[in-house]
């Protein structure tokens, strides 16, 4: 068992897909429990029987439909009207614009890209230092991850069979600490760069018209899910087919022939995580059978005796993990070991959720392999290690708040 296992980890070192690890491993252990390996393809299949699957592709359809348009033109141009006169505003809005575009996308690379071209060189512009400016624009590209409709958050519940929308409740307020000190950090620093006047009543107008089909959809989303108008599922649906008529025939900024293409490659991503989700539930079934969990927490309760030593080992293991490992597939990989055991330390599944979300998002800056360092560094044309370093003071911040979303359960469960 020990040579298959290190096999396994040499593939998947190699380059091997992640899925077929996933599932070589658990097919290696149903045979050597002499179970029949047709219980693999009945766990893939069973993925038909999720509903709140459908919303993965229409959320990330709509996404990459938003980051084809003018839609962050418009989302920047609104907000530096409303706040640019602000000390740091421009970089305050930047964080807002980052955020809530990686809430549709799902995908922080992605908002680096599509936003980066327009608030790095804004930024430089407006007399913002270089390297505050590489930080920033890298760091905020994951702070959407703990708001709906967020893809993470949505494969979370899946995984830990919880409600989504509780979901979506509990990641506002712990979002909203990221940026609220990242804003304060934004403010400090560039308090000296300001504007001598607000945007005029003309320009706030022109960019409220501007942007007036993007406005209504976290309308969309979030009051019909909460009003009870929507399932979550519906709500994705209403969202990709309000973005395509917008973005096709009311802007018409997006044409018919490019719409093959988005499609592509936005159901390229879906594709990857159904079929790691699947395997992975099949191994997740395997070692549920065999007692992992049960051992792990065996291993675990020798060396933990309380919950705050749980939580504190809990995010040094996640930061490691999330330098190395994808979001998507540490979700369906480790969500099953860790959380029985932390159900026994009394950690509630959905302050785990957030926890485990808001550490992960954080991995994406984490040297030396965070995915965020290596998309900013080849985005900017800069080296790696000069990401690095400008991204500490952001990196050092969001710590500090994933710490307090972690010791401070309230925050996640107090809207609940």
């Amino acid at each position: 068992m020990i040579v298959v296992g290190l096999a396994l980890c040499l593939l998947a070192l190699l380059g091997a897909p992640l899925f077929a690890v996933i599932a070589a491993s658990a097919m290696w252990g149903f045979h050597r429990a002499g179970i029949d390996l047709s219980v693999m393809a009945i766990e893939v299949f069973g993925l038909a029987e999720v509903p709140i699957l459908l919303a993965i592709p229409l959320f990330t359809f709509a996404g990459y439909l938003l980051s084809e348009s003018g839609a962050p033109r418009r989302l920047v141009r609104l907000s530096d009207a409303l706040l640019g006169w602000m000390p740091g505003g421009l970089a305050i809005i930047s964080l807002g614009a980052c955020a809530l575009f990686t809430a549709f996308t799902g995908a922080s690379g992605v908002t680096i890209i599509a936003l980066g071209a327009l608030l790095y060189p804004a930024l430089k512009e407006a007399g913002y230092e270089n390297n505050f400016n590489l930080g920033l624009v890298t760091s905020s590209g994951s702070l959407g991850l703990l708001f709906a409709p967020s893809l993470p958050l949505i494969l979370y519940g899946v995984v830990a069979k919880l409600p989504i929308d509780d979901l979506f409740v509990a990641g506002l307020l712990p979002g909203l600490l990221m940026i609220v000190m990242l804003a304060a950090y934004c403010f400090w620093t560039n308090r000296k760069n300001r504007r001598t006047a607000r945007a005029s009543w003309a320009e706030v107008r022109g960019a409220l018209w501007e942007a007036k089909w993007e406005l209504p959809l976290p309308a969309i989303v979030l009051g019909g899910i909460y009003s009870g108008y929507f399932a979550v599922s519906e709500a994705a649906a209403v969202t990709a087919i309000y973005v395509l008529i917008i973005d096709l025939f009311a802007l018409r900024e997006v044409s018919i022939r490019a719409l093959p293409r988005i499609m592509r490659e936005s159901m390229v991503l879906v594709g990857a995580l159904l079929i790691i989700l699947g395997t992975s539930l099949a191994s997740t079934n395997y070692m549920i059978d065999a007692g992992v969990p049960e051992k792990l927490f065996g291993l675990v309760e020798d060396l933990v005796h309380d919950r705050s030593v749980f939580l504190l080992a809990l995010l040094v293991f996640l930061l490691a993990l999330g330098a190395v490992l994808d979001i998507f597939a540490a979700i369906v990989l480790v969500v099953p070991l860790i959380l029985p055991v932390a159900m026994l330390y009394d950690v509630h599944p959905l302050h785990l959720g957030i926890v485990f979300l808001a550490t992960m998002q954080l991995g994406y800056l984490t040297p030396p392999v965070g995915l965020n360092l290596f998309i900013a560094s080849h985005r900017f044309e800069k080296p790696i290690l000069e990401v690095y370093m400008s991204t500490l003071p952001f990196f050092a911040i969001l710590l500090l708040a994933v710490a307090a979303i972690a010791f401070w359960p309230s925050l996640s469960l107090i809207l609940l």
